[in-house]
């Protein structure tokens, strides 16, 4: 439950040392390098030598997608999670020597990939045009052929509705004849001889009933041209073939282009840096944020092995934030990262809102077969698959903690795929079974969960209350621990305990709480006297007393969105009914087929189906609402966040993982 301390440290070397002290850096993984300017100091042009390391990765990437095209691997159901895969330094250290002829490979199959879209591209061309071309194939007159040395021959087009009647009347004032070559339910096909002195005005005759040249003319006829196309269309298709097998070939080399793809990825990311870095002619200048515990080491790493001056010193308020955890409270951390992580004077509350977090899931999906299920996939996941992401890790954690939490509540309430084991021994073997809860039915007494949820709620509530005044004791604000957080207890738990002995907690409870007419007192005076202190010390920072006092009333305002957080828990209630009547009716909607074979086929499909919907949509609307009483609720009354997230200088790579050896 910390926050790791950052040191700033900064390191002047020899320039002639720059690259190998980036590597070094790189490769430790433990510092964040921030970018300075000095009028007095000048920085190198990397952008040129960065470009090249990108194109070269954004090719690598190109020859894998390809490669995923006409090569793909075959991937089980679980491989994503097996996350990057781990090379050893002797086989980086191949891979980094033989980085151009690997980038010849990929060439390769870039250039195979673009020659197979283009040969593919004229082959619907090729498609077209023999589409095109089919409805002269009868003609056995070369379509380029112009006529003789009186004639001239004109291949065209008229609409269907043109009847030989029609094309009969149009010729015959002319010595012209025609020929229907073919016909479609659209269009027919002419061939048009007519001597050269009327062909001109007999096209245009003819152009009045939509004669038109055809779509497509050709050298030779039309059946020569087809089997010219047809020729060129075969040996496109066999040129494909060879150049899928030669992308193909290279499939095994399919791991050394990921290793070059993240190690000119790697070259890039330093070469960025190393063009924010200020130089003069002979040394140069680093600085950044390095964790407390990595810094001496920093230091010392850089001075014994690169004769460089190292300085290690304290940082400002715009230090970065980094999380250091137990394995449990690690596993929430994703969830305060997209809060926002702590500022400097913030402490982490990842371990104590872990414990709520798992404590509220279970409560709201409280099934003991649900949590059953979930709790052991991850856990099976987490130890089948050791080299999945942190990240990834850390959220199979954070579910199967919820899980036994849910089968934990599942048992307190008696939940077992809802009522399954009772409505199945009663339709198939006409028993009465029931496993009884270790507490209480929820569905036979909400009124009674409503009350334990809204005990939670105000438990979880006072918890992030009570955090706030220990961060004031923590920085000895004695004053501010009184005004803004004692004040509080004291009037709400005056508030609740006068509450309690109403007639309408009585309503709710089933009877009031009986205090003495001391402790009733008590009670009324801690309330007052904590609305007194909010009143005249909310607005201590004004000077003005009508200010002050106007402040002070306005905080005492709050008590209504206290109200309002409290009836918030009241989620836990709902949530936890809908998976619990969700299950009895689809066990209910399965059992009503009947106890025959085929009617047992039809229960397990709807109990399967119907178990399988209710666990993950409630699964999700516990995931959802949990966060919300983190973000909203808890959050709400000592945590502010807005740090921001340590991000340091990596060999951050997208296929492989460096394993030391």
């Amino acid at each position: 439950m910390a926050v790791m301390k950052m040191k700033r440290v900064n390191i002047c070397a020899l320039r002639k040392h720059r690259k190998r002290i980036l590597e070094a850096l790189q490769h430790m993984g433990v510092m964040e390098i921030e970018v300075v300017k000095d009028d007095s100091m000048d920085r190198i042009e990397t952008a040129p030598q960065k470009a090249v390391f990108e194109r070269r990765k954004r090719e690598a990437e190109q020859a894998l997608e390809i490669l995923d095209e006409y090569a793909p691997v075959k991937k089980g159901m679980f491989d994503s999670l097996n996350g990057k895969r781990e090379i050893k330094k002797p086989d980086i250290d191949r891979v980094v020597n033989s980085a151009e002829n690997i980038m010849s490979i990929c060439e390769s199959v870039r250039q195979s990939k673009e020659s197979i879209t283009n040969a593919q591209g004229r082959i619907l061309s090729i498609k077209s045009e023999l589409e095109a071309l089919e409805p002269w194939l009868p003609c056995d007159i070369p379509m380029d052929y112009e006529g003789t040395l009186r004639t001239d021959i004109s291949f065209g087009t008229v609409p269907a509705s043109v009847t030989e009647e029609i094309l009969d009347e149009a010729v015959k004032d002319w010595t012209a004849y025609y020929e229907i070559v073919s016909r479609d339910k659209n269009t027919k096909y002419l061939i048009l001889v007519s001597l050269k002195e009327c062909s001109e005005e007999l096209n245009a005759k003819m152009r009045k009933l939509g004669f038109a040249k055809p779509a497509v003319t050709v050298r030779g006829t039309p059946a020569e041209h087809s089997k010219r196309l047809m020729s060129e269309q075969n040996g496109l298709n066999d040129k494909i073939n060879e150049l899928t097998k030669k992308i193909q070939s290279f499939a095994s080399r399919r791991g050394d282009i990921e290793a070059v793809s993240d190690y000119y990825g790697v070259r890039a990311e330093k070469y960025g840096v190393l063009g924010t870095l200020m130089h003069t002619g002979k040394t140069f200048f680093i600085t950044g944020y390095v964790p407390e515990k990595y810094a001496e080491g920093l230091r010392r790493t850089m001075e014994e092995s690169f004769d460089a001056a190292a300085e290690v010193s304290d940082c400002g308020d715009d230090a970065p934030a980094e999380l250091e955890n137990s394995e449990f409270a690690s596993s929430f951390e994703p969830v305060l990262e997209s809060y926002g992580l702590p500022k400097k004077n913030e402490f982490d509350p990842s371990a104590i809102m872990g414990a709520f977090y798992v404590f509220l899931f279970g409560l709201m999906l409280s099934d003991a077969a649900y949590g059953l299920i979930i709790s052991a996939a991850c856990f099976f996941v987490l130890k089948k698959f050791g080299n999945i992401s942190d990240g990834m890790r850390k959220s199979l954690r954070m579910f199967m903690y919820c899980g036994l939490s849910t089968l934990f509540w599942g048992v307190m309430f008696g939940g077992y795929f809802g009522d399954a084991v009772t409505v199945i021994a009663k339709t198939f073997f006409n028993k009465d079974i029931e496993i009884p809860a270790l507490w209480f039915v929820p569905l036979k007494d909400p009124m009674r969960l409503l009350i334990y949820s809204m005990l939670f709620g105000l438990i979880h509530l006072f918890t992030g209350l009570g955090l706030k005044g220990y961060m004031y004791l923590r920085d000895k604000d004695v004053k501010g621990f009184v005004c803004d957080v004692l004040s509080w207890f004291m009037l709400l738990i005056g508030l609740l305990l006068i509450l309690m002995q109403s007639s309408i907690y009585a309503s709710l409870a089933g009877n009031a709480l009986v205090l003495g007419s001391f402790a009733s007192m008590a009670a009324k005076v801690m309330a007052a006297a904590g609305a007194l202190i909010i009143l005249f010390t909310a607005g201590r920072s004004s000077k003005n007393i009508g200010k002050r006092l106007a402040k002070g009333a306005y905080s005492l305002y709050d008590i209504t969105s206290w109200l309002s957080d409290l009836l918030s828990y009241s989620r836990l209630l709902a949530l936890g009914l809908a998976t619990g009547v969700i299950a009895q009716v689809i066990n209910q909607m399965g059992a009503m087929a009947g106890n025959g074979a085929l009617e047992i086929a039809v229960f397990v499909i709807v109990f399967v189906v119907g178990h399988i919907f209710n666990l993950a949509i409630n699964l999700l609307g516990a995931y959802v609402h949990t966060n919300r009483l983190q973000y909203v609720e808890f959050f709400g009354k000592f945590y502010e966040g807005g740090g921001r997230k340590f991000n340091p200088f990596r060999e951050n790579t997208d296929f492989v993982k460096i394993k030391e050896d």
